[in-house]
């Protein structure tokens, strides 16, 4: 049976994770730029963060930008990374109000000195807060993710830190971006597209997957309503009987 809280409203999730697609896609319907799309998912983005915050999720991991989109045109991809800011400088500035942690998984080397250091700065000042957690998936991969654990653990192995036969999940699991972070229950994925995408594979291989035909600028709260919905009417057995 779904649990409900007093006001017979189903309970989220613990972790929700979303890969925010069809930016792209709502743009061209409008004869608008995919800049103008990606600035829509923004504000959406704003949105189901404070709608999540206000029905007790815990955790919200969202997709913002991928290694593989580094293959989008230079205008497109400077639009994306000024969108990013402009919301890292809004966070900074509303932390005390919101007490919202933020997290960064992916390698943040590729980006600008000043995006990484508003990251940086965005992580270390709201480490504090516990109450929600925003993880933010940029210049993220999740084979790359996998990939450069593996290669801090062989490191630590070089250096006479660990061992091989030490290697377990559960000591895997620390030298991912996602350390500390419990593995979403639910990923919700719009815009129709059925894929993963490179999103979270490790985390991720017992989540539930709803797949949405909305593309993400018109995605509402009642949307995230309904796949909390559909969340409670799976039967989550881990491989069990």
């Amino acid at each position: 049976m779904a649990l409900e809280d007093t006001n017979n409203k189903l309970l989220p999730p613990k972790h929700i994770a979303i890969i925010m697609d069809g930016n792209g896609r709502w743009a061209k319907k409008r004869g608008l730029p995919r800049t103008a799309g990606h600035a829509a998912g923004g504000e959406t983005f704003r949105t189901i963060a404070n709608y999540c915050r206000s029905i007790g999720v815990k955790y919200l991991t969202v997709y913002a930008f991928s290694t593989e989109n580094w293959k989008r045109s230079e205008e497109e991809i400077s639009g994306l990374m000024k969108l990013l800011a402009k919301y890292l400088r809004e966070g900074l500035r509303d932390m005390e109000k919101n007490h919202v942690r933020f997290r960064f998984f992916g390698d943040l080397s590729r980006l600008s000195p000043e995006l990484r250091k508003l990251c940086e700065d965005a992580q270390s000042r709201s480490a504090q807060y516990h109450e929600v957690t925003v993880n933010f998936c940029l210049n993220y991969g999740g084979r790359d993710e996998i990939v450069r654990a593996a290669r801090s653990f062989a490191e630590d192995v070089a250096a006479g830190k660990a061992k091989p036969e030490m290697l377990t999940e559960q000591l895997f699991g620390t030298y991912l971006d996602s350390e500390g972070v419990p593995d979403p229950e639910l990923v919700i994925r719009p815009s129709g597209e059925m894929r993963i995408s490179n999103f979270l594979p490790w985390q991720t291989a017992y989540s539930e997957f709803v797949f949405m035909n909305v593309l993400w600028p018109d995605f509402t709260p009642a949307d995230l309503d309904a796949a909390i919905e559909e969340y409670h009417r799976r039967n989550r057995r881990f491989g069990g009987a």
